[in-house]
């Protein structure tokens, strides 16, 4: 089987809407064995216009963080440019609103991809959205 981008991606969007720590850490190991994708999840919350940056800053700690990148300028761009594509996606619905949500890295050889799910807040009427970013790193 050719793992490619549409295996990469669905894995981080999986990671995105796992609901708790257990089934994360469940997915993440099915993962491994069964398609050699790493991946990682880390949840986030706060006002969205000041908080884009520690969003792509989280991305990449945890990624790091989990073995699903090196340290390298190169791995760690890729996961921000993902990251940072991701949140362009979600930007029209969360300007000015609070949001709460994870971000889902997925890794198989040179495909990252980064899916953010997240609930927007505005009094009781939530919303919510995702986005999705892809990049290829050697």
């Amino acid at each position: 089987m050719i793992i490619g981008s549409k295996v990469v991606a669905s894995a981080a969007i999986k990671m995105a809407v796992t609901l708790s720590r257990d089934e994360e850490n469940m997915l993440k190991k099915n993962l491994v064995k069964e398609f050699e994708v790493k991946s990682v999840a880390v949840d986030y919350g706060g006002e969205f216009i000041s908080s884009v940056g520690k969003i792509v800053e989280r991305a990449v700690v945890a990624a790091k963080r989990e073995g699903v990148i090196r340290d390298t300028h190169a791995e760690e761009g890729a996961v921000a440019g993902a990251t940072r594509e991701a949140i362009s996606q979600i930007m029209p619905k969360a300007l000015g609103l609070n949001v709460g949500g994870k971000i889902g890295i997925a890794r198989h050889h040179d495909h990252v991809s980064v899916a953010i799910f997240l609930g927007i807040g505005l009094l009781h009427l939530d919303e919510v959205s995702i986005g999705l970013g892809h990049r290829a790193v050697s």
